[in-house]
């Protein structure tokens, strides 16, 4: 084998673009391929996003709607089965706090939680949270446990 017939991988070399604009000798002189005249024909030439020849654009022709609150609050829901179940499981004891909460994947670091009364829990558990709905609190409070709602 000699250095004459190393040939680079199949696919790795393309061929190089047409050179536009070189004179009428290359066939690719004059316009270039860019047409007669005409926005797109000048150098410099960028559409923007969303542009449609000067038609009302789509973004603009359907109309906004609806309300956005800029004061609500999302709170990350957690069921009475879901902790019943890490009852079940022994991932937690007594007592479930909010960073244990957090640390077992049912919340993001700064979600705010509120217990949902979704299936029932068997067990006595003082559960801290943000909010606590009035089924949830009342199945607690009955398997005789504690609701602690914390600001």
């Amino acid at each position: 084998m000699s250095l004459e017939m190393l040939t680079p991988k199949k696919g790795s070399v393309h061929k190089k673009g047409k050179r536009l604009g070189r004179g009428q000798g290359s066939g690719k002189g004059g316009t270039a391929t860019r047409g007669h005249k005409g926005q797109q024909s000048r150098s410099g030439y960028s559409k923007k996003l969303g542009f449609e020849g000067g038609q009302m654009p789509l973004q603009r022709r359907v109309p906004k709607g609806g309300f956005k609150n800029i004061n609500r609050k999302e709170y990350q829901p957690v069921n009475l089965d879901t902790i019943q179940q890490l009852i079940e499981h022994k991932k937690i004891g007594k007592v479930l706090e909010l960073d244990k909460i957090r640390s077992l994947g049912l919340a993001g670091k700064n979600d705010l939680i509120k217990i949902l009364g979704n299936g029932e829990i068997k067990s006595a558990v003082k559960i801290t949270a943000h909010k606590f709905s009035k089924k949830a609190q009342e199945e607690i409070e009955k398997a005789g446990g504690e609701a602690i709602t914390v600001t």
